[in-house]
């Protein structure tokens, strides 16, 4: 497996918790997923630092014209498969709201 090849599974990634996160911050989309209130602000910080890295990763792993194409490519196809995922199984975003290994972190106190 080459460089490139990580940097675009890293971006790949990146791109799908982002978009996870950019969802699950708006409050319908988490009740769907949890019981408790998201923490808005702290989901999309993480989802636009998600974006951002994604960005970073796709311009390691290639020329600039090209990264910001597969970058635009990676939001469109991470936007829809997650509408999908929203609307049959949204339990399966549950797996985000614990990615920093404390389930309170997104939650409001």
């Amino acid at each position: 497996m080459t460089h490139e090849t990580l940097w675009l599974i890293s971006a790949i990634i990146l791109t799908g918790m982002a978009m996870g996160w950019m969802a699950l911050s708006k409050p319908t989309h988490w009740k769907q997923v949890e019981k408790n209130a998201p923490a808005v602000t702290r989901l999309r910080v993480a989802g636009w630092i998600a974006l951002l890295l994604s960005a970073i990763c796709s311009l390691k792993a290639d020329h600039a014209s090209m990264a910001v194409l597969v970058w635009l490519m990676l939001i469109s196809a991470a936007s829809i498969s997650t509408g999908m995922v929203l609307s049959m199984k949204p339990s399966w975003l549950r797996i985000l709201t614990f990615c920093w290994l404390s389930p309170a972190i997104f939650t409001k106190r």
